[in-house]
């Protein structure tokens, strides 16, 4: 069994190096991790490679068991989940929101319009693969925003909705984030370039 030791880590440190243990052709690792996100991710990461993953905590640190049974994913792969939705054109669209405003001169403005624009999003006949929040941005998807609802229709048309991790644990609203998945800037960086088109706002 492969030992992973990936205590003190940034992100997405721990899911990359996990990835490059898998990639050596481990059936069996183990990983250590200190905090709650990274378990999430590490987990989400082995799953999508076919492998059941049980974890424990001692102390405040995390060890994670997997296992790789029947058939294994290629690395890199996700869990079937259907085709992507994608935008006019059958281009795949990802949409990166690094704030909880759109622009930033007129703080009460942009309010305003992101809700408006994400709303707009969601009412789209094809909206877009992937919606990624990241450093404020992550705020939007906190259950008392505005923002929240129009989030979750999204989810609920097809979109994958990314939150950073990295960021959710600066502002300490991890454990409020209320639509969308906890990530890490590895999935996060993985599922926009993976797009045809990129619009960042």
């Amino acid at each position: 069994m492969i030992t992973v030791n990936a205590v003190g880590k940034a992100c997405p440190e721990p899911v990359i190096m996990t990835r490059a243990a898998v990639e050596k052709g481990a059936a069996e690792l183990e990983v250590l991790v200190d905090n709650a996100v990274a378990v999430s991710n590490v987990t989400r990461f082995l799953e999508g490679q076919g492998f059941r993953v049980q974890h424990r905590e001692n102390g405040g640190e995390f060890k994670l068991t997997a296992r790789r049974d029947g058939a294994a994913a290629s690395v890199g792969s996700a869990p079937a989940a259907g085709p992507a939705p994608c935008n006019r054109g059958g281009a795949r669209l990802a949409v990166l929101v690094a704030g909880k405003t759109l622009g930033r001169e007129d703080k009460e403005l942009g309010e305003v319009l992101i809700k408006g624009f994400l709303g707009t999003l969601s009412k789209l006949e094809t909206p877009p693969a992937v919606l990624a929040l990241m450093n404020e941005g992550v705020k939007l998807a906190l259950p008392d925003a505005s923002t929240c609802d129009h989030l979750k229709d999204l989810e609920r048309a097809g979109t994958k909705i990314l939150v950073c991790g990295t960021c959710t644990n600066h502002f300490g609203v991890t454990e409020r984030v209320g639509v969308g998945t906890v990530s890490n800037m590895f999935e996060i960086l993985e599922a926009v370039t993976g797009a045809d088109k990129v619009l960042s706002v």
